[in-house]
């Protein structure tokens, strides 16, 4: 790895090239996109939660202005399911366990529902008409017949004696079940330990709400039989291959742009039906077809995140020495299994950064009457932060620890590293206990008392917390870079991984600056289109910068060697005698250096275009296998008003080691969306599902409270570069490590404000209503605490 003082880009916090465009109203996002003479999707949604699909009668919508077509899912019978693969295969997440013998089943996702359907949203036809206003109107006059079935959102319930299965193939509503890790030694140390405490925990689910709602656009070229699809997606690449495969064709014939993408944080990662079926409709009609959701369709009807029960049992010696722990880990699926990764990655991630000696998790999925269930920002890892930091938290409380004391007495030693935790992960690197100090110097911990007693005095419970994390990285595993160095001056990268609103084009393009020693501005960097981009794993898991600048650096090693040869071809040198220094070619025999520009010049002043019909130019695989740990520590304070129950956030302190940090001001401001993102399901995010009738209560922003800017106070943000012996560059992973710890540090400083109220926990969303509720039901007396 080269010393960071010898960089001219990386480490510098240049700003961010692709904003001038996006800030100008030059983006390419999929709404942006039109086609001559386009139709127009809407789509008929189920109102039931659970239901037998009886008819459905299209004669009115058929006859009503500028429709053109209704498709139900009898049209559709030539077409594939969707291959979700939800199973992990990488390296960070469990080796899962099918709950019924050893078939997995995932629930086939066909693009409308043959019979059944199995959550409120879900689409069960397509219309189609020349304009979008005359789509929705017919959608309305599509009726269907259904006969309600026996409903249920809560995992729990879905797998108790009484509920019924949501998929006749399968007796129970269990996808996954099985333990992991040393089950029996963990009961002999819980037996023998001298405290232990088991708590129960359920982080409810919450949705991406991205900028841009999900749409499309779909053409197809009847000459060339070939398809064309926009769509924002964290991954062109992948969009093509499932979309090809529920088509029924060669992804060759399929370009997908995913250009400017809006927002996704993991919604966008797994295809969506009306993607493949506006694809069809544009084949059958021969005629361009746009979808564009509507907000209340993309709070019903995107893949959302978390929602998972987990229970925690920790022992402790006398001194506080964690001497075991078991989880039992329960994940609600939604109707059908989307991705397993949250349940993979969190579970792995039990013990987080402490020295824990033996553990087990028992990892279990179910399919409920809800929306599939997605990786949604740092998959699964904030979930099982939160239970372990509030089970520490309390554990302190009840046993007589001092909260700060009982993690640094047990986390894990930077000496000790690699460290292989109970569970099989490998930690590559990492100092925690300085995260932990450093949190702790920057929030000011020890002068607490002075803004606890000020808050006092105005009426308000003052409260702090903390909460450590480490997560994983790893994500689809092979990744491609195809370099091209033209002698105009200008040096294009396409990648595979792709921007979703992290800045890449800067980041990428400060990465190949500085391998091959151009200047910044020479090089152009272009994702998420697929007639360019024709492999690679996406943007998902933390994975991009890590993959993207590793493959870079292999591309630029095989670029110095086609160089060299490029040199002794045209000058009749031996390649040997070529030298590579600080971007020049040198010929120490020939007193001469050429730069990369003039080497790529030589191919045609010399006649090499047999040689190198491409010209100066690379195009490099690379699979990387072996996870990476970000990790780091947050420190808040909040204050409480007990008249009302609502929690102001007063300060925000977020550590975090990202391995090498290519763009400082990139990631600090990942950082801050990364912690409201946290913030926001800790105290306000929640989808809310009606418990008698199955029915979401939140089709809007005024139902569903993401934070606003008020509501956060200026974060301090720390980077803590301890490099990664993985990769050549030392990068683990900066864009979701601060969310991982949001939820538990929220919790636990809100609690900790209602501790003269003997108030021990609250669940999420700490809303006043149910803040206020928790002080009314508490059992001490404010004015006597």
């Amino acid at each position: 790895m080269r010393d960071a003082s010898l960089f001219r880009y990386i480490g510098k916090p240049l700003r961010r090239t692709e904003d001038l465009r996006l800030l100008k109203g030059e983006g390419q996002f999929t709404d942006d996109f039109s086609a001559p003479g386009q139709h127009y999707a809407a789509f008929v949604r189920s109102p039931h939660p659970h239901a037998h699909l009886l008819g459905i009668d299209t004669k009115t919508a058929l006859t009503m202005p500028g429709v053109i077509a209704v498709i139900t899912a009898d049209d559709l019978s030539a077409l594939n399911p969707i291959d979700h693969s939800p199973l992990p295969s990488t390296r960070d997440d469990l080796k899962l366990k099918p709950a019924h013998a050893d078939t997995f089943f995932a629930g086939p996702h066909h693009l409308l529902p043959l019979d059944r359907v199995r959550y409120v949203g879900e689409a069960v036809a397509m219309v189609i008409a020349t304009s979008a206003s005359e789509a929705r109107d017919a959608a309305e006059c599509v009726h269907v017949s259904y006969e309600p079935l026996s409903a249920t959102h809560n995992a729990k319930a879905s797998v108790g004696p009484e509920a019924v299965s949501l998929w006749e193939e399968r007796p129970t509503n269990y996808c996954i079940d099985g333990w992991h890790g040393d089950v029996e030694g963990t009961r002999q140390a819980l037996d023998n330990a001298r405290h232990v405490l088991t708590v129960d925990f359920h982080v409810d689910r919450v949705t991406g709400v991205p900028l841009e709602p999900r749409a499309a656009l779909a053409q197809y070229n009847a000459v060339e039989d070939t398809y064309s699809l926009v769509a924002g997606s964290g991954g062109a690449v992948r969009q093509r291959n499932e979309i090809a495969g529920v088509l029924g064709i060669e992804p060759s014939k399929l370009r997908v742009r995913s250009l400017d993408v809006g927002g996704n944080f993991g919604t966008r990662n797994r295809v969506y039906v009306e993607f493949a079926l506006v694809l069809w409709a544009a084949k059958r009609l021969n005629n361009p077809v746009k979808f564009t959701a509507s907000r209340s369709e993309s709070f019903l009807t995107d893949y959302q995140g978390r929602d998972l029960h987990s229970r925690v049992t920790l022992g402790l010696d006398a001194q506080g020495t964690f001497v075991a722990l078991r989880a039992e880990n329960l994940s609600n699926l939604g109707a059908r299994a989307v991705s397993l990764s949250p349940l993979g990655k969190g579970s792995t991630l039990v013990t987080g950064n402490y020295r824990i000696p033996v553990a087990c998790v028992r990892a279990s999925a179910a399919f409920t009457n809800t929306v599939p269930t997605q990786a949604y920002r740092s998959s699964g890892r904030p979930e099982v932060n939160y239970a372990l930091e509030r089970t520490i938290d309390i554990a302190a409380q009840r046993f007589g620890f001092d909260p700060v004391d009982i993690r640094r007495k047990n986390l894990i030693a930077s000496s000790a590293m690699p460290y292989s935790n109970p569970l099989g992960a490998k930690y590559d690197s990492g100092e925690y206990e300085y995260a932990l100090d450093e949190a702790l110097r920057l929030a000011n911990w020890n002068g607490f008392q002075e803004r606890k007693d000020n808050a006092h005095s105005r009426g308000r419970l003052r409260g702090r917390g903390i909460a450590p994390y480490v997560e994983s990285s790893i994500g689809s595993p092979r990744e491609r870079a195809d370099v091209h160095i033209d002698s105009d001056g200008s040096v294009t990268v396409v990648i595979g991984t792709q921007p979703t609103g992290q800045g890449q084009e800067t980041s990428f393009a400060q990465v190949t600056a500085d391998l091959l020693h151009v200047n910044f501005e020479a090089v152009k960097v272009v994702t998420g289109d697929t007639r360019f981009v024709t492999a690679g794993g996406g943007s998902h898991s933390g994975r991009s910068m890590r993959h993207a600048g590793t493959v870079i650096a292999l591309a630029v090693t095989e670029l110095i060697v086609t160089a060299k040869a490029i040199i002794a071809a045209a000058l009749e040198v031996p390649a040997a005698d070529i030298e590579f220094e600080a971007g020049l070619f040198r010929l120490p025999m020939h007193n001469e250096s050429l730069n990369w520009f003039e080497v790529a010049d030589l191919i045609v002043r010399h006649g090499l275009e047999a040689l190198w019909p491409k010209g100066l130019r690379v195009v490099q695989d690379n699979e990387m296998h072996t996870p990476v740990f970000p990790n780091g520590c947050a420190v808040c304070e909040v204050e409480v008003d007990p008249e009302t129950g609502a929690v102001e956030l007063c300060s925000y302190v977020a550590v975090d080691d990202v391995g090498r940090a290519i763009n400082p001001l990139i990631l600090h401001g990942q950082t801050h969306g990364s912690v409201a993102q946290g913030v926001g399901q800790a105290l306000s995010e929640w989808c809310h599902i009606d418990a008698d009738s199955g029915q979401p209560n939140m089709g809007s922003l005024m139902d569903y409270a993401i934070p606003r800017a008020g509501d956060i106070p200026d974060i301090t943000v720390a980077l803590h570069e301890v490099l990664s012996p993985t990769n050549p560059l030392g990068i683990k992973s900066g864009g979701e490590g601060a969310t991982t710890p949001a939820l538990a540090v929220v919790v636990n400083a809100t609690v900790d404000a209602l501790r003269p109220l003997n108030i021990e926990h609250i669940d999420m969303p700490l809303t006043p209503f149910n803040v206020w509720r928790a002080i009314q039901n508490s059992s001490k007396d404010l004015t006597h605490g």
